[in-house]
């Protein structure tokens, strides 16, 4: 079990230190062109979480390339790069200018934010194109909003992805009490934090039902109990988001609080926990067959802070 950030939830240049806690970094997502996102204000709080509209702002995949990339490579940490785009051609053109970077240990593919209009809807088009223009492992970056998350699951697996990162936020509103006009600039925004636990464990409790590709869960994530049970859902591995802006020192807590739930629970570690909340424990267990041993990221269970 590894233990990550979610994409947009840390900058790894202003907080090294915090980005060495993880187990692996994920950048920002990368577009071809860059992009300044949306108007302010593009973060509000809420009752149950967060709400960001940021737009996928980001210097380009040229000016990551040639700046970025090298400070975050003196991290030390192995390195995610989310990519992004509003067309196929834009998700297979920052893949194959990312491709043969020895820095870049694996692409996820942001194929469902909720605050720009161009999404690609045909994710299996996007994997497959993706595929084809590089060897790094690919993971899919899906929405609990979609109709038939598990169809989709399956379409990405088929396509050629290996992995799912479940989930992104998905689109929410909070009115300013005075005006009772909306926060955001954009309005709507995506939704992050303790109200996307449930909709996280539902969508990895699915997929590890409905594929055999490891799969990277993510939402409201902020102690190791959270983190077990997303483990026990089916997740592989687990991303922190949203409580990295509170406690920056969220990583090397959670992980300890994960041990401690673990022997409570009987497990010897956390690869033993994957899938205990699905009926088949045998067949549920057997972890092996749902790793592509060529590409494959999952590794022991890092205890140290």
């Amino acid at each position: 079990m590894r233990l990550l950030n979610a994409s947009g939830c840390l900058d790894a240049l202003t907080a090294p230190e915090v980005a060495r806690s993880l187990d692996a970094f994920v950048t920002k997502t990368v577009t071809p062109l860059p992009r300044e996102g949306n108007l302010p204000v593009r973060i509000a709080e809420t009752e149950v979480g967060m709400l960001n509209a940021i737009g996928l702002a980001n210097p380009g995949v040229a000016a990551f390339v040639a700046d970025h990339l090298p400070r975050l490579a003196e991290l030390g940490v192995p390195l995610w790069v989310s990519i992004g785009g509003f067309s196929v051609e834009d998700y297979a053109h920052v893949a194959e200018r990312l491709g043969d970077r020895e820095e870049i240990e694996a692409l996820e593919l942001n194929l469902s934010c909720p605050n720009v209009e161009e999404v690609p809807e045909n994710v299996s088009e996007v994997v497959a194109a993706v595929q084809e223009v590089t060897p790094k492992p690919l993971y899919a970056k899906l929405s609990a909003a979609v109709a038939d998350l598990g169809a989709t699951a399956r379409a990405a697996e088929g396509a050629g992805a290996d992995g799912l990162s479940l989930v992104n936020t998905v689109r929410g509103l909070t009115l300013d009490e005075r005006t009772l006009r909306p926060v955001l600039a954009r309005g709507s925004g995506g939704l992050s934090g303790p109200a996307m636990r449930p909709i996280a464990l539902a969508a990895v409790h699915t997929c590890f039902e409905e594929t055999r590709l490891p799969i990277v869960g993510m939402g409201g994530v902020a102690t190791g109990r959270h983190a077990l049970e997303l483990i026990a859902a089916g997740a592989t591995d687990v991303a922190v988001g949203t409580a990295l802006f509170s406690d920056p020192g969220a990583a090397p807590r959670i992980r300890s609080e994960l041990e401690a739930e673990l022997a409570a629970f009987g497990f010897v570690n956390a690869d033993n926990a994957i899938g205990a909340a699905h009926a088949s424990g045998e067949d549920t267990l057997d972890q092996r067959s749902r790793l592509h041993p060529e590409k494959s990221l999952h590794m022991g269970l890092k205890l140290s802070g």
